[in-house]
């Protein structure tokens, strides 16, 4: 969950470190024990959410401090990477409620049923919401295979 959200090893790793210290502590309040995993789902989910918008802000912070962005190199520029930074450009512009839908369903290989116990919603919500992200995405890049690039 926590990969998915940030796509970056050691981040992710932090982040479920982090949750498991945080069941672990808080384990006591948890009324329903049988939904430990959809709440540990849920906490690595909100974690790693607030990581990546602190490493947002301090990303930011460092580049109104920083030069002009140096030129990619033309490795950096292979399609596939292309292809994969798209993807995700895609998936980081779904809301939140879209987005955990499909790291959960399209990532992390979680079937619907799973999704809803996990996230503690209906199937049908979480149906819906997947084919909304599904066609939000499609949409999205469509638009950038289509546009004409500019050099």
């Amino acid at each position: 969950m926590a990969f998915g959200v940030l796509r970056h090893r050691q981040d992710a790793e932090d982040v479920a470190q982090e949750a498991f210290v945080k069941a672990h502590r808080s384990f006591r309040q948890l009324r329903d024990r049988e939904r430990f995993r959809a709440w540990l789902v849920r906490m690595t989910w909100r974690l790693a959410i607030n990581r990546q918008r602190a490493d947002r802000r301090r990303a930011s912070r460092e580049l109104e401090h920083a030069g002009p962005p140096t030129m990619p190199s033309p490795a950096e520029l292979a399609a596939s990477r292309e292809r994969t930074a798209l993807v995700w450009q895609a998936i980081d512009a779904l809301p939140d409620k879209l987005r955990v839908v499909v790291v959960l369903a399209g990532i992390e290989g979680y079937d619907i049923r799973e999704v809803a116990l996990l996230l503690g919603l209906p199937p049908g919500t979480v149906k819906s919401r997947l084919f909304l992200a599904r066609k939000r995405l499609h949409e999205h890049l469509q638009c950038h295979i289509t546009a004409p690039r500019m050099r």
